[in-house]
């Protein structure tokens, strides 16, 4: 698996509320994507960028990071059950177009293992 980019999910109650703390004081002003549940806010350049996540719309859990694995996303999948790691929520197509899973990493962390449209 070949991991191409990694994104904190941080836990807010509303994203509307919690916006302007990471996009005017802490400068993350480039809305990738809003889908009202979840949102990322990076950098201008690039360089930073945080998830706010309300509640996750289909998995069971919240995840605390979303791991970017462009096409490996299948292979990611069978070597985490290869691993005898659990799924808490197995691969599948989501309605906003990504391709992911959630797996509890050994010390008990939710994984967002994704791949977009895009990668």
């Amino acid at each position: 698996m070949r991991v191409t980019g990694i994104n904190a999910n941080l836990p807010v109650p509303d994203i509307a509320a919690a916006r302007d703390f990471y996009t005017d004081y802490l400068g993350l002003s480039v809305e990738e994507f809003n889908l009202g549940w979840v949102a990322r806010y990076r950098s201008p350049t690039g360089e930073a960028s945080v998830q706010l996540v309300t509640r996750d719309a289909t998995a069971p859990h919240d995840s605390v990071i979303s791991v970017h694995v462009g096409l490996g996303i299948d292979e990611a999948y069978a070597e985490a059950q290869r691993r005898g790691y659990e799924i808490v929520h197995p691969l599948t197509q989501e309605a906003w177009g990504v391709r992911r899973f959630f797996v509890r990493a050994p010390d008990g962390n939710v994984i967002n293992v994704v791949n977009h449209r895009d990668e």
